[in-house]
């Protein structure tokens, strides 16, 4: 089986995994889904390291796991509040809710890059040699690329291209400017993605 074929078999099972909860969750006298869980487990302990994935593939891995996790801590949650019973509204509110991603959006915007965010909410990094710096160029990458398709447009170009283009960017500003990194970010204005490049002094 490859890569993308066991990737899209954790997929699968993820969904299944949130049904069979919602419906633990919904019946008193069901089990959680362990075996399932566990299996589901399996698979992202499996290609946690990004070893044998490429850029595209470890993008939609991270995606899966993130969604793991949110999933994971509400489930966490409930299972706590049906163990100790109803102490509070909120919890008899939490406990028949069911999980819907726009709820954590702001969690996972850009697949765990939310910490890198200005208050602005957009993605930022600062590169001082970009050839030494992959995965700094990785996550801009990645944030321009989630950006463009939330933006609905093309998202065109490889990481290798991209990557070319910030080296020759970064080398440019540093040498014009006298400065020591370059300060890189992505942001929407009136629907369109956009790419800053600004001299950090």
């Amino acid at each position: 089986m490859t890569v993308d074929e066991e990737l899209g078999v954790l997929e699968s099972q993820l969904r299944r995994l949130k049904i069979e909860y919602e419906i633990f969750f919904s019946n008193p006298q069901k089990k959680p889904p362990a075996d399932l869980e566990w299996k589901v487990l399996a698979l992202l302990r499996k290609f946690s390291d990004g070893a044998r994935m490429g850029f595209s593939q470890r993008f939609r891995y991270n995606a899966i796991a993130q969604r793991y996790a949110i999933y994971s801590d509400l489930w966490r949650k409930k299972s706590r509040i049906r163990e100790e019973g109803y102490r509070r509204p909120q919890d008899a509110l939490l406990s028949v809710q069911g999980v819907r991603e726009e709820e954590h959006t702001t969690e996972h915007k850009v697949y765990g890059l939310s910490h890198a965010h200005d208050r602005d909410g957009h993605f930022v990094v600062h590169c001082a040699d970009p050839s030494a710096e992959t995965e700094k160029v990785e996550k801009l990458f990645m944030a321009l690329s989630d950006a463009k398709k939330k933006a609905g447009e093309n998202v065109s170009g490889s990481l290798e291209s991209f990557t070319s283009f910030v080296q020759k960017k970064t080398d440019q500003l540093r040498k014009q400017y006298k400065c020591q990194e370059v300060e890189y970010s992505v942001d929407v204005a009136d629907g369109k993605v956009k790419l800053t490049a600004k001299a950090r002094t």
